[in-house]
């Protein structure tokens, strides 16, 4: 069981559908996207551990207990089945979960998801790491700094997932990013390659898509999980 309780916001009715946030923000990332699908369902959008309002604990601050929360909050409110949509780590997160608990995902939405650290840019990674090394350096004197070392850690560290475990998963997954996105696109389109019931959309614009051209993003996820 899980230390913490996480906090969410929930709106609508119907059919569960998570919204995970990415790294070092919170579920208010996806405010035109709550709005939008709480017609269609009942939105819960989650703060992961450490991020918004939802506390640290004592567990490991790692992709992989991010999942087993979601679990645990999921067990909370009894839902059983749920589509769920990710962001960047939210979108490893969505990922860890699907692998270890299919039969409570219904579908599954991957935006800008990376399966290790090198699908991202190294335009993008290289800042992350160098933050990440001045952060460490300072974690023992600064707590702001410890926290800082934990987040980016996430980036630079995890994932680590295997292309070849994709194949497990059978339920139908979106994979989405942004036409300009920091996740490079041969790895976006690895993902879906790798996934054996997949669509690919790429949107107009960078990681953000979701936040940004929300009219496009919506659009191309409510076209998905309409399909039957």
């Amino acid at each position: 069981m899980t230390d913490i309780q996480l906090h969410y916001i929930e709106q609508g009715q119907g059919q569960p559908l998570v919204l995970l946030h990415g790294n070092g923000e919170n579920c208010n990332y996806f405010e035109h996207q709550i709005s939008y699908f709480s017609r269609y369902y009942r939105v819960i959008a989650i703060d992961t551990r450490g991020h918004g309002k939802s506390p640290r604990g004592e567990k490991p601050f790692s992709i992989r207990q991010f999942s087993e929360d979601l679990k645990d909050c999921l067990e909370a409110m009894d839902i059983a089945k749920t589509i769920l949509l990710g962001f960047s780590d939210g979108g490893n997160i969505a990922l860890e979960f699907a692998l270890k608990y299919p039969e409570r995902v219904e579908k599954l939405v991957l935006n800008g998801a990376n399966l290790f650290p090198s699908g991202v840019k190294a335009i993008y990674q290289w800042p992350i790491e160098v933050g990440y090394r001045i952060a460490k350096l300072f974690a023992k004197k600064s707590e702001k700094a410890r926290q800082n070392a934990e987040m980016l850690g996430l980036m630079v560290n995890e994932p680590h997932i295997d292309p070849t475990e994709l194949s497990r998963l059978t339920m139908p997954v979106l994979v989405v990013a942004g036409t300009k996105d920091m996740i490079k696109e041969s790895h976006t389109r690895l993902i879906y390659k790798s996934l054996p019931n997949a669509q690919l959309n790429l949107i107009e614009g960078d990681h953000f898509v979701a936040n940004k051209n929300p009219e496009a993003f919506n659009e191309v996820v409510n076209r998905f999980l309409s399909l039957k």
